[in-house]
Formats: C-alpha cells, structure tokens, sequence
C-alpha cells in the first residue's frame, strides 16, 4: 500500500485531493483568489473520485463504499458503486433524503450554491465512467471525440462556471483544450490502460498503421506504434491550438490558469516526442522549466 493509499484509507477527502499534484497541469494553484481555489479543489474531488470509481483505484479498506452505502462484499462492483455515488451526487442538489453522505460531495454543496453549477457536468462525468464498463475499443476517431465529450470537457465546463466567465464561444474553445488533454493522457497511459483492457487509439487508426493490439503490449514502441502515438499526439496538439485563444479571452489570473492547461498539454505532448513516441515504457514527464516555458510562450499568444 503506498503513503497515499493509506491516507486514502484514513481520509478518503484527503487521499483523493492530494492526487491533485500528480496531474499533467495546475488544479487549484497558489495565485488564484482563495474562493476560486476552495470551489476548484471541491470540483477536483468530485471529478478525481468518480475516476477513481471507474478505474477501481479506491484505497483498499472500503472506506468510499461504506461512505457511499455500499456493502463490503460489493465494492468492486464499480457500477453499483457509480450508481450510489450518482445517488449520493443529487443530495448535493436537493434530493430528498438528506445531505450527501461522501465527505468529498459535502464540500461540493457549498460551490454548487455559490456559483450555482447545475448537475449536467456532473453527470457526464459519472456517464464516461460507466462507457468504460461497458466499452473497451473505439472504431473512430469520431467515437473517441464523443467519450471526450463525457469524459474531459465537463471539467472545462465547470472551470469556466466557477469563474463567472461562461460564453458559447469559451464553452467552445474549453471543449477543444478538455479534449485534447484528455487524448494527450490515453497517450501516456496506453500500457496502464490495456492492463485494464482498455484501448483508447482509435481501432480504423490501428489498422492504417499497422499496430495489433499485441503490439501495445510490448515493453518498447516498434515503428508502427510510434508513428501511431506520432499521429495521434499531432492531432491533440491541434485541438490545442484551436482552443488556445481562449487564454487570450480572459484576464487577470484566470489566464494565468487556463495557460497552465494548455502549457500543460504542450508540455506533455513534447514528453511525448522527446521519447521518440515510446510511451509503452511509462508516461513521458516534462519538467517544470519546459512547463514554465510553454506557459510563457501560450501568454504571449505566440503559438
């Protein structure tokens, strides 16, 4: 069991929030003002655990379950578990049984009452996770983009509520970076992910390239695999690119944030590149300075 997996079993709140630090780009960082944080980390919670549901990466010890009214011989039962966190979700908005049970959904009371956040994303949050009980391949591109849909660009979503800065054209632009962020992670998870059985490189790209799915299991990328993850990794750099204007649309600290996001999308695609698009091995880790250099170059609007 590792440290955090034993914080985890103490604290469920704390194990999950403190994932925070291993993502690809700022979560809640230090320069925001103090509200945005609290609500930001709140939703974080929300979004790690539901993940942490589908993956079946909770702490060993059924803490979330007993939280969640679930029995001990059922907590692997994930969609059981989704469906009661689910149920535990519209507490958070008025059900009729009381206040919500997981101490991580009781904070997110108060940040749904501030900013007055409705359940869609939430919901397409928990939804994703259920596809990945029932859906392990994706045909097309066209289906990866609907998970997508699900999966990453709720979180934008709620950036955006949190931070009173909604518009159509916003909501747009955060769909494209959501997205991509989401298409740069199967990048760097491809190994974990098919030990889950999972696949999420498009099946008609696969075969353009030649790439059996024998292939992903290998501990080192042959040349179809790397001009796959190549093909791929341009395509969410695109996306990138397409919603990096949305950085330019807003002021202060929140553009601040939302060029983290977008530097660190850049900076885990150029992770990426750097290994030669081997990522069989492990996830590519850019550092901080390649971080801090993509950020300036997003707040430059130069790229």
């Amino acid at each position: 069991m590792t440290a955090t997996d034993t914080a985890h079993a103490v604290d469920p709140e704390r194990g999950t929030l403190a994932k925070a630090a291993d993502e690809n780009f700022p979560v809640a960082p230090f320069f925001l003002p103090r509200a945005w944080r609290t609500d930001l980390m709140a939703v974080y919670g929300f979004a790690r655990l539901v993940d942490d549901i589908g993956d079946g990466d909770l702490a060993p010890g059924g803490a979330d379950a007993r939280l969640l009214g679930v029995p001990g011989d059922r907590a692997d039962d994930r969609l059981l578990m989704l469906d009661a966190f689910e149920a535990d979700l519209r507490r958070v908005f008025g059900g009729s049984d009381g206040p919500p049970r997981h101490p991580l959904l009781r904070r997110l009371v108060p940040t749904v009452r501030r900013r007055a956040l409705t359940p869609e994303p939430f919901l397409g949050l928990i939804a994703a996770n259920r596809q990945d009980q029932l859906v392990a391949r994706y045909e097309t591109y066209d289906d990866l983009l609907a998970y997508c849909e699900l999966s990453a660009n709720p979180v934008g979503r709620l950036v955006l509520a949190v931070t009173g800065t909604s518009t159509p054209e916003r909501i747009r632009r955060s769909d494209e970076i959501c997205t991509a962020l989401q298409i740069v992670e199967h990048l760097q998870d491809v190994a974990e992910d098919l030990a889950r059985d999972r696949i999420y490189l498009p099946a008609e790209d696969m075969k353009r390239f030649h790439v059996q799915e024998t292939d992903l299991a290998a501990p080192t990328a042959n040349a179809s695999v790397r001009a796959l993850i190549a093909y791929e990794a341009a395509r969410a750099r695109d996306l990138l690119n397409e919603g990096a204007p949305l950085v330019g649309s807003v002021h202060g600290r929140l553009r601040l944030l939302l060029a983290g996001f977008v530097a660190g999308g850049r900076a885990a695609l150029g992770a990426i590149a750097a290994a030669d698009h081997d990522v069989l091995p492990g996830p590519p880790k850019s550092g901080k300075v390649h971080l801090l250099r993509e950020a300036g170059v997003v707040l430059r609007g130069e790229g």
